[in-house]
């Protein structure tokens, strides 16, 4: 029973750090309808970057703050460059071309070994919970999800940024005539994705190892957790985030051959009886 409560805790928290890292895909996938398959990339270098920093000056708080900033730059400037491709397959090859380039860059940089940042201080303690001790960095980044999902609920439900985000993935020419600056508003829904992958990248860098092929896997998790919640549902994101992690979790522990078919084989199953996702919206 030990074990099982364990292995819920490990599925648990890694759907957090899922949720975190599909948090931006689900902004740009979902509301934008704009196919990034760089996302694994602007995870890769958030989590290098603060790496790097947490080397240079030891403050982990930092580190996740310069890799934030640091993606939320890559993400402006993709998003100039994908401007001037309307074409669903053009964005997708354009941003996958960009990842290709990156990826090379970070192997130049940073070499082929795997890495991990170090946990900040104030969660190098084990957590009493059931019984027994639980690493207090793991809670952490679970409750921590918790928070940015309520937060990105919050701004695309509850205020005026979040309704025009809405209408414009609707009806953009509408907005445009209102006289909303559409553009700009989904220049600054990028960055936010961005921001929010390369704060992912720094967490899960600190969660777990990374290094060269990390940005398939984690574009991968992306997309399994966004579709199987429902393209642009933040609850549905998280939902699907929680199943996926927990899937892997037990699946690692019992049957570890066969974890990457039972992640992709509770998709199909999703979807054979919800088309749109656990939350999507019907068309």
């Amino acid at each position: 029973m030990d074990k099982i409560i364990i292995q819920f805790l490990n599925g648990l928290t890694f759907g957090g750090l899922l949720f975190l890292i599909s948090s931006g895909f689900t902004l740009l996938f979902g509301v934008m309808q704009v196919v990034n398959m760089a996302h694994g990339m602007f995870y890769i270098v958030g989590a290098y970057i603060g790496l790097t920093v947490q080397k240079q000056t030891g403050n982990w708080f930092l580190a996740i703050i310069v890799g934030s900033i640091t993606v939320g730059i890559i993400a402006f400037l993709v998003e100039k460059l994908i401007r001037f491709v309307k074409s669903d397959l053009t964005q997708a090859l354009l941003t996958l071309g960009i990842a290709v380039a990156i990826r090379d860059l970070c192997l130049i940089i940073w070499g082929g070994l795997p890495q991990i940042m170090k946990e900040p201080s104030f969660t190098q303690f084990p957590i009493k919970i059931f019984g027994f001790t639980y690493p207090g960095y793991r809670l952490f980044v679970l409750v921590l999800s918790i928070f940015i999902g309520v937060l990105m609920w919050f701004l695309l439900k509850s205020t005026q940024y979040g309704r025009i985000i809405r209408a414009g993935t609707d009806n953009r020419k509408m907005v445009s005539a209102l006289g909303i600056n559409i553009d700009r508003t989904y220049t600054t829904v990028f960055v936010i994705a961005g921001l929010l992958t390369g704060l992912s990248g720094a967490v899960g860098g600190t969660y777990i190892g990374f290094g060269p092929g990390t940005d398939f896997t984690i574009l991968t998790y992306a997309l399994v957790v966004v579709i199987m919640g429902g393209l642009g549902s933040i609850p549905g994101a998280a939902l699907g985030a929680v199943i996926v992690g927990l899937v892997d979790s037990f699946g690692r522990t019992y049957v570890p051959q066969l974890t990457n078919f039972l992640m992709m084989g509770s998709l199909v199953i999703v979807l054979l009886f919800r088309p749109t996702g656990l939350l999507g919206r019907k068309e």
